[in-house]
């Protein structure tokens, strides 16, 4: 740095004293606004440096940590809820309450909808287990090519979006065949979480249960609208989520920045389909009160399931991975 800002001078600057007497202090004032620039335009160059590649340093702890305290703390949230809401000390009635008073067609509404929740389960169980038999198969759904993300998100947003746009008549028809297409659609998708191993994967179903059991008392326990409006920022935090786990693509975890991409993918991710499930369980809920009784277009308990199931499968994901060792720290 020093040569090139030497390049820079002209050179009367060093002759101008020739026939002249010399001056120590001149002298000595120049050398030190050289060495001043020098080591000015040294520390300007380290600090450059350190920007440039801070999102490649190696990653600590602490994108981990804040990750597992964030879900520790929703975790005692939704337990205090859960005893706020289940013993009765709100004020206000919540489904659980009216549930005795519910007409038969809102039962059966209801049950419908966890019919066809658990059926989705099952199929995209069946489908993952299946692939999983298939190398050809699993090759497909293993590779990182642009083309194969692009084409599973096709498959799975397609589906769903056909799914959904059939309309709803009891007993098998149309409706059914999307709906089961979709569902093994999705156990394609989570197919290769079957390399983590048989006791991982039923561990994490079995903690899932746990999950989505003790948040769905809580959404049946609360105020029928206590979560309906957390439409809005619920958007927001899946924005993030979603922009989290396509930033890791191209940063691993074990750069910082990449770190931190993970730990909000995977337990912010968490966190925010949990929040999820108790807006999608009230919503199920709401429908099946207030549907008209004799609508043009019958309630459709398809749809109204497949909110509480995308849930309950990101869920399952997140557990998963967390317990194969996902959750920590990438060497």
């Amino acid at each position: 740095m020093f040569a090139a800002r030497l390049t820079r001078v002209p050179l009367t600057a060093f002759v101008t004293g020739l026939g002249k007497a010399s001056s120590g202090h001149t002298s000595c004032t120049t050398i030190r606004t050289y060495a001043n620039e020098s080591r000015f335009g040294l520390r300007q160059a380290v600090k450059r440096k350190t920007l440039k590649e801070m999102a490649q340093a190696p990653a600590t702890d602490t994108a981990f940590t804040l990750g597992r305290t964030g879900v520790a703390v929703a975790s005692g949230l939704g337990i205090g809820a859960l005893c706020y809401y289940g013993t009765g000390m709100s004020s206000e009635t919540g489904a659980i309450d009216r549930a005795m008073l519910w007409p038969p067609v809102v039962r059966q509404r209801v049950k419908d909808t966890y019919m066809y929740f658990a059926g989705s389960i099952a199929m995209t169980a069946v489908s993952a287990i299946a692939v999983s038999r298939s190398p050809a198969l699993m090759n497909l759904m293993m590779k990182n090519s642009w083309m194969a993300i692009g084409a599973t998100f096709a498959a799975m947003i397609g589906s769903g979006m056909v799914c959904r746009s059939i309309p709803y008549q009891e007993g098998f028809g149309t409706k059914q065949l999307a709906w089961m297409v979709h569902s093994g659609i999705m156990g394609m998708v989570v197919a290769p979480l079957v390399l983590l191993g048989g006791p991982v994967l039923i561990r994490a179903a079995w903690y899932t249960a746990g999950v989505v059991g003790g948040l769905s008392a809580v959404a049946i326990c609360a105020p029928s609208d206590k979560f309906l409006n957390m439409g809005g920022p619920l958007a927001i935090g899946l924005g993030l989520v979603l922009a989290s786990s396509i930033g890791g693509m191209f940063l691993p975890p074990s750069t910082a920045l990449g770190a931190g991409l993970y730990s909000v993918s995977m337990y912010g991710g968490l966190v925010l389909f949990g929040l999820f499930l108790l807006y999608d369980t009230q919503r199920v809920i709401k429908m099946a009160e207030t549907h008209p009784q004799y609508a043009v277009q019958p309630f459709d308990p398809v749809n109204a399931s497949i909110g509480i199931y995308i849930d309950t499968l990101n869920i399952f994901i997140r557990i998963a991975m967390m317990m194969a060792g996902g959750g920590g720290r990438k060497k």
